[in-house]
């Protein structure tokens, strides 16, 4: 873990292991996927496309926007839930392995006492 707040695209690459990592346990059925702020990782992270300065996405571009962004917003919610729900975890900055099993709690919490689900 590293001290401080840095941009995730600033630890991924200071952490140099990370990449090849992703690279060998995802494949075309299971994709990594990230915001734009990973666009220069797209060899390993997938990303949406950008809108072209003056131009347009084309159809298929779209519907992998479409596509990605569906995908993603399933994890979004679960954290937006889990944040909105729990107001300890809105700024954690412990180490993720630990914050790991703090965060199953809360969701076993949120199923349980709370009747919701991500």
């Amino acid at each position: 873990m590293r001290p401080g707040r840095e941009h995730d695209t600033t630890a991924l690459r200071t952490h140099t292991e990370i990449l090849p990592a992703l690279a060998a346990w995802t494949d075309t059925d299971l994709p990594v996927l990230g915001d734009l702020g990973y666009e220069g990782e797209a060899d390993t992270i997938t990303v949406a496309f950008k809108k072209p300065a003056g131009g347009e996405l084309t159809d298929e571009q779209k519907d992998h926007n479409k596509a990605h962004n569906g995908k993603r917003a399933i994890g979004e919610r679960g954290n937006s839930l889990l944040k909105n729900t729990f107001k300890a975890l809105r700024n954690v900055s412990l180490c993720p392995w630990k914050i790991g099993k703090i965060v199953a709690a809360a969701l076993v919490l949120l199923h349980i006492d709370h009747a919701r689900t991500t």
